[in-house]
């Protein structure tokens, strides 16, 4: 196994650093206590918002992270990984390139055209990895809520969800606000927000938008140049309407226009020596933009109430890269071996109905006994179009012309769900929860491979078209009970039903056109409350996930950098999770969370072994790990204001991430060993202005988060891309 040497800390130093830096800043807080002791306080109150009908964090029978639109301002998160980051038991694999982002809930995960946990922004659910993470933009709130979530929101939330909620829009008086970030590397952040009432208490509006840019991390040592250098413009307009109390309609338009560098890929085994280093005769880019228009109107009736979303979401992408990641040419004249040209195109219509009990008004049967309900429908189409150009160079040595690859596929999807949730009170103690859902599918494909001249090396001889449809239908429900033993004291276990749907592969090759679909069982057992008079807020659960056929991303027989969906077999997944939140004073926050896992393929589980020969060979990887998937994660933080008077205050904030080791692949041949992740910042504010700086990954760890499989053209038989180096700078703002 080919494995990292860089990063290795074991779980004992885990907990030694975690316990140090609880410690050091008791020790702090308890000297400021002996001057002046702190009031008395208590947690505020998280709401969860992805149930649809919102309720306390600690009441819902689930295992969920809020991440909250106070602390993305108080950490300067901009991308939901960041946001992610007490979430426990969740890991994103994300290139430099921004358009490509896939989080993984306990092992479970996916493709970015059929992904595993769908990001859900304002209502509207993201079928694509290519839009699912854009700069956050007036984030009211971001919910990452572990196991299926198939019943409410659908057929791509077997692993879980996470759920984006805006920020509302004044509808009283004017605000504004005007924050820049400079850092190294080149960074450049700029922002602008303003939000207020057009008619008072009737029409509000905001609009939050801004650039930012930084230098490439990994360096051409060809030309000293940086590879995957970064630039986005990016924007957020609402409008509220509220004629009456009984009536509320939400227009949401976002949108982002991208312009990146290349992919910072180079041979794994260079960059363990030689982290962000990479030799390229070429580098390309990749570019991205979306448009996210979104239209929500709420009716609050005396005995239910509706809600219509309305959700289009387009987005379009470009990248051009030197497919062989080095300066390697076939016949010594000086040109890139491979180069491949990537073009996608999606849009997706969405269109949900849904009906409830009104706002905090259950349906009382008797003084004893109360219920809540929800039912509603779901409709969506979506097109997508990818275009590939692949342009090898000749071999002369042996005999061997030069080729171009081309694949195109055109995918149309139709499909809409039923579904239905109710919540049953006794005793204000005991709380039964059922739900069900149906879905339908129907998709259709046009999919295209050819090679010219046919003449293959190191590839399998391909020329293919096929025009193909297929129908998918699931029933998939849920149900959980939970019991509260006092007011800051929770149980509950509960089962749920995922699945995803299959579908079709982009390139058209005999044998892996068609995939089936997902399906899995989740079971969870959990405690929540509060403790130490309302200061302390946790969670603890334990869960078990068996899934059938399972999707497995493996690489393509045609192309190094294409990847097919093929159904590996069974897996299951099983874990802990803990959750801690202490309001020691008004001015004084502790935060940590924890997750141990084990996701393993189960037996008779089989993948394509790339190394094996040109076109691959089955193998069973029953008992191999599942790739991205660590052993544990864990985070501890915490943040302390002082006063200094005249309005003004001192705050600092520090957060550890910890990352147990992981596989890149199923065959479980390239891993990375554990790694700990630093960051900091420290600020002096006032009601009008804020100026601080920060340093991410502080200790400029090494690491690769990320590597696929290359045999043939790279060395070790792995390309990866190492992990963001130490980056600091100053951010300020300033509110009107």
């Amino acid at each position: 196994m080919f494995r990292s040497t860089h990063s290795h800390h074991p779980v004992t130093r885990l907990a030694a650093s975690a316990a140090m830096l609880l410690l050091l800043t008791t020790a702090a807080i308890a000297q400021t206590k002996k001057v002046e002791p702190a009031p008395a306080v208590d947690l505020n109150e998280v709401i969860i918002s992805a149930p649809k009908l919102s309720k306390s964090l600690l009441e819902a029978p689930l295992s969920a992270t809020v991440t909250t639109g106070k602390t993305i301002q108080d950490a300067g998160m901009t991308t939901v990984k960041d946001a992610a980051l007490y979430a426990p038991n969740t890991f994103f694999t994300e290139f430099s390139a921004r358009k490509l982002s896939n989080p993984r809930f306990r092992g479970i995960g996916g493709s970015p055209n059929n992904p595993g946990v769908t990001t859900c922004m304002d209502g509207v659910p993201q079928f694509n990895g290519n839009s699912s993470s854009i700069t956050l933009l007036d984030v009211e709130q971001i919910d990452f809520i572990r196991g299926p979530q198939s019943t409410l929101f659908g057929r791509n939330t077997a692993g879980g969800l996470i759920n984006i909620t805006s920020r509302r829009p004044r509808m009283n008086g004017w605000e504004g606000e005007l924050q820049s970030t400079i850092g190294n590397y080149n960074l450049q952040d700029y922002r602008a927000r303003v939000s207020g009432a057009l008619i008072d208490d009737v029409l509000g509006f905001s609009f939050m938008g801004g650039y930012n840019q930084r230098d490439g991390y990994t360096k051409n040592t060809v030309n000293g140049q940086p590879i995957d250098d970064r630039g986005a413009w990016f924007g957020k307009t609402q409008f509220l309407w509220t004629p009456d109390k009984r009536l509320e309609v939400r227009l949401i338009i976002a949108g982002e226009k991208a312009r990146d560098g290349d992919y910072g890929l180079n041979d794994l085994a260079a960059l363990r020596n030689s982290p962000r280093r990479s030799a390229r005769d070429f580098t390309g880019f990749t570019r991205r933009d979306v448009l996210m228009p979104t239209l929500q109107l709420t009716w609050h009736g005396d005995s239910f109430d509706f809600t219509s979303t309305t959700g289009l979401v387009w987005w379009q992408t470009q990248d051009v890269t030197d497919l062989d990641y080095s300066t390697f040419t076939a016949g010594g004249g000086g040109t890139t071996f491979l180069q491949r040209t990537n073009k996608e195109r999606q849009t997706t219509w969405t269109q949900e109905f849904r009906f409830s009990n009104p706002k905090n008004v259950p349906v009382t049967i008797c003084d004893s006994a109360f219920f809540t309900w929800q039912a509603g429908a779901f409709f969506f189409e979506q097109t997508y179009q990818q275009n590939t150009l692949q342009n090898r160079d000749a071999i002369p040595f042996f005999g061997i012309p030069a080729n171009i690859t081309t694949t195109s596929a055109e995918l149309r999807d139709l499909g809409m769900g039923l579904y239905a949730q109710s919540t049953l009170t006794l005793w204000n103690k005991l709380d039964i929860t059922a739900g069900l859902r149906w879905d339908y599918e129907h998709k259709h494909g046009n999919l295209n491979t050819t090679r010219t001249p046919v003449v293959p090396f190191l590839l399998p001889l391909i020329d293919a078209a096929s025009s193909t449809s297929r129908s998918f239908s699931q029933v998939t429900p849920q149900a959980a009970i939970s019991y509260r033993f006092t007011p800051g004291l929770m149980a509950y276990f509960g089962f749920a039903g995922g699945y995803k749907a299959g579908g079709f592969n982009t390139a058209s090759i005999g044998g892996r056109t068609n995939y089936n679909e997902e399906r899995s069982w989740n079971y969870e057992l959990g405690f929540k409350g509060r403790a130490l008079k309302d200061k302390l807020g946790f969670q603890f659960a334990l869960f078990y996930s068996d899934w059938k056929n399972l999707q497995l991303n493996t690489p393509s027989a045609t192309s190094p950098a294409q990847y097919d969906i093929v159904n590996a077999g069974n897996a299951a997944s099983k874990g802990i999770e803990l959750s801690l939140n202490y309001q020691a004073t008004s001015s004084w926050t502790l935060f940590g969370s924890a997750g141990l896992q084990t996701a393993r393929f189960l037996n008779g589980a089989t993948d394509n072994n790339p190394f094996l020969g040109p076109f691959g060979t089955q193998v069973g990887i029953g008992g191999k790990k599942i790739p991205y998937t660590p052993d544990y994660t864990a985070a501890v933080g915490t943040q302390y204001a002082w006063e200094l008077g005249g309005g003004y205050s001192l705050y600092a904030r520090g957060d550890v991430q910890f990352f147990g080791g992981f596989n890149y692949d199923s065959l479980n041949g390239a891993a990375q060993d554990a790694y700990t992740l630093a960051n900091f910042r420290i600020g002096v504010r006032n009601q009008s202005w804020y100026l601080e700086g920060f340093a991410n990954n502080a200790f400029n760890t090494k690491y690769v988060p990320i590597a696929i499989p290359f045999p043939n053209l790279a060395a070790s038989g792995y390309i990866g891309e190492s992990g963001a180096p130490v980056t600091f700078g100053v951010r300020s703002g300033i509110k009107f």
